[in-house]
Formats: C-alpha cells, structure tokens, sequence
C-alpha cells in the first residue's frame, strides 16, 4: 500500500477510536475530486472547537512524534500541530472550530484510495473553498483540476456562499472574484 493511504489510515483509525470529527484535506482530497499529483504529507481538519484544543493536543502527541520543538505550543499559537506517522509521513493536522469546518466535516465522506483503504475526505465544493481561501500558486492549480474533473457536477453556490464570508474575514474579497472567473471560464470550456 502506497505510504501516505497508509499513514492516512493509521490516523483514521486513530481518531475514529477516539470518536473524533474530522477528515482529509489538502493532498489527498486532491487525488480524489481534482488531478493527480504528487504529495508528501496528509492534512487533516480535526474538530477541537475553542477552548479544549489542549485535550487533541496531547493525545496525539503521545501517539505520534512531532515535527517541532515545543509542538503543545506551536500547536496552540498557531492551530495546528506537526506530527509524523509511524511510517514517517508527515501529517499536518489543523485543529478546526469555524462553523464552516464544522460543516465540512460533517459533509465529509469515505473515498476508497486502495483495497482496504477507504479515507474520510471533504467534499469537492469543500476543497475548493479551503484552496481558493489559502490562495498560494499550487492550490490554485489544484482549484483548476477540480474544476474541470468535477465541472458541472460542482454545487457553485455553496461554494461561494462560503468563501465570501471567509475572504471578508481575511480582508481578501478579491480571492472570492478570482474564483468567479475561474468558474466562468470552466463553463464557458465546458459548453465548447
């Protein structure tokens, strides 16, 4: 089994003991609604709310090795926490409390990658607002492979009802109207 499915699943398995809400993002979720590319490490959102993140926190440190000096902390400041797997794939876990990472990963569902191996993804329409939102050159390119591997299968409206209020957030409304255009654009290629 490829290393990351593997490193993936031993998280899976990890937090579904615990019961914990969560599910892939970034890389992996990529693989399954957008064009395959190359990867890394696993990102994952867990469900920590505000307030308990500590709890998560030290769980997994005692599980899994981080990646940084002072990782309880790091974690803390900066909502997330480094850690590597057993197979030492590096496993980015951001600890989510907005009511859009509430929904996503309650919209999240299983993606088998290889036998056995099925993973909790976000959705399409999920990835692509967590992309367009960290508006950085690769996750824009990503953006345009789901785009046009899902196409009109996408819901745009979900999709812009909640990047807007989290580009307002950012002070970036301008993020929002780049993916408009890229939407516009994969409709127009679509009706070619």
């Amino acid at each position: 089994m490829n290393p990351l499915f593997q490193a993936g699943l031993e998280l899976q398995k990890f937090m579904q003991a615990r019961k914990w809400p969560f599910c892939f993002i970034g890389g992996l979720a990529v693989i399954r609604w957008g064009e395959v590319r190359m990867t890394q490490d696993i990102d994952l959102s867990l469900l920590s709310g505000f307030g308990n993140e500590q709890t998560y926190v030290d769980d997994l440190l005692k599980k899994f090795r981080s990646r940084v000096e002072d990782a309880g902390d790091f974690a803390l400041r900066n909502r997330v926490l480094l850690l590597t797997a057993s197979n030492h794939v590096p496993v980015d876990i951001s600890l989510a409390g907005l009511p859009f990472e509430q929904e996503m990963i309650k919209r999240a569902s299983p993606f088998s990658y290889d036998a056995g191996c099925p993973l909790v993804t976000c959705s399409a329409e999920d990835l692509i607002v967590l992309k367009a939102f960290a508006d950085r050159m690769i996750d824009w390119m990503d953006v345009e492979g789901v785009l046009l591997r899902q196409g009109n299968g996408l819901d745009y409206q979900y999709i812009l009802k909640h990047l807007e209020p989290l580009c307002a957030l950012k002070g970036s409304p301008e993020i929002a109207g780049k993916l408009k255009q890229l939407i516009d654009k994969n409709k127009e290629e679509k009706e070619r």
